[in-house]
């Protein structure tokens, strides 16, 4: 299916934090649209050079630090882009987007540790959670209806304990997850393997949308950067290191996903896996990290553990909720009467003293407006706000 370009600019929520020195700055973002220079070829010869603007003042120093420099390197260093910069610049302030480099505030601090660290990133949306604590979701773009049960379960859980979700936007249970994380009241960073001004693919246009508006878009490739198979695998290795903690809910034997895995192993990241059924297709692959040694997750709850998140099955940091004013008297006493834990039917019924059908129906009625939640078991708590 072939991409399509975002017809809506996202909405520009705050300016990034450039580095205090405006030229370094701009010689930076020139030394970053070279084409052939990699993340670690520009390290090379920042740290041989001591600076982007010394790299171009001194190109001989700079390169004659490279083992293997690409060919014609140094007459393109004698000849900066620094226009070619300058239009980035201005393109992207026009459109709303955001571009950002290692000396800004906003470039997430995560990623400037990890093997291979982007050179820049564009973004799109609420640059403040760049830094917030985030949980990386990712699995299979073909899963079972028991991979999207978790998947949304999933999000859900990480939302409402605080977590922003991290994941690729790609179809099947990336976009699940991220969809669950803003349904919960949470967001979700949505790391792209193409352009930020490409929306890929293009049944996602609606959750694009609202990662631009509500959360956050990352991408490490230039505006208008078509999908392409080799960015995908680069891609992975931003949605791990992201987070704290990569959580794989199905993946096949040779999917893609598995590619994530390898990247978070190598960041140091923890890896969590939902198990599946043995003669399934799709948790073949998850299946054989567990094997391996992944953390199996046996309650939803569980992928909060490596953030120090404690709850017990069911329950995420309970936070009381005021129940509003526009209760009939009946409901009023069921949701008082109602605890962060959850209880079922019958204890709710005896603690209150009403019929069994009296409850259900105000329970409904609560539920339906958003303040009560249903557990497994028909089980039943407050909301979390």
């Amino acid at each position: 299916m072939s991409p399509t370009t975002s017809s809506t600019p996202p909405p520009t929520t705050t300016s990034s934090t450039p580095s205090s020195d405006p030229a370094e700055r701009l010689a930076y973002l020139a030394l970053a649209l070279i084409e052939g220079l990699g993340p670690r070829r520009i390290a090379q010869l920042l740290s041989c050079a001591g600076s982007a603007e010394r790299v171009f003042a001194n190109p001989a120093l700079a390169v004659g630090g490279l083992r293997v420099a690409p060919p014609g390197l140094m007459a393109t260093l004698r000849r900066p882009p620094m226009q070619a910069a300058r239009d980035l610049i201005e393109q992207c302030a026009t459109l709303g987007y955001h571009i950002l480099t290692p000396a800004d505030a906003e470039f997430p601090a995560l990623l400037r540790s990890i093997p291979d660290p982007p050179p820049l990133l564009y973004a799109a949306g609420n640059l403040a959670l760049t830094n917030v604590e985030a949980i990386a979701i990712v699995g299979s773009r073909n899963h079972t209806r028991y991979g999207g049960e978790v998947a949304e379960r999933l999000g859900a859980v990480a939302a409402e304990a605080g977590l922003v979700v991290a994941s690729g936007m790609a179809r099947g249970l990336d976009a699940v997850a991220q969809r669950a994380a803003h349904t919960a009241g949470g967001t979700s960073i949505g790391v792209l393997g193409t352009g930020i001004d490409i929306v890929y693919p293009r049944e996602n246009h609606e959750l694009f949308e609202l990662v631009a508006r509500d959360g956050l878009l990352l991408t490490e490739y230039p505006l208008g950067t078509p999908p392409n198979p080799g960015s995908f695998p680069r891609r992975n290795r931003l949605i791990s290191g992201l987070a704290r903690a990569l959580v794989v809910v199905e993946a096949a034997e040779n999917s893609g996903t598995l590619i994530t895995v390898s990247t978070a192993l190598e960041q140091g990241r923890d890896v969590l896996v939902v198990p599946g059924p043995i003669n399934s297709v799709n948790s073949s692959g998850t299946n054989r990290l567990l094997r391996d040694g992944a953390v199996p997750i046996l309650e939803p709850s569980d992928i909060l553990i490596p953030y120090g998140i404690v709850a017990r099955p069911g329950v995420i940091t309970p936070r009381p909720v005021a129940a509003p004013c526009t209760l009939s008297p009946t409901e009023a006493r069921v949701f008082a009467a109602l605890t962060a834990e959850g209880q079922s039917v019958d204890d709710l019924a005896e603690l209150i003293g009403i019929p069994v059908g009296e409850l259900l129906a105000a329970l409904l009625g609560l539920e339906l407006g958003g303040l009560v939640q249903q557990l497994a078991g028909a089980m039943y708590r407050q909301r979390q706000p």
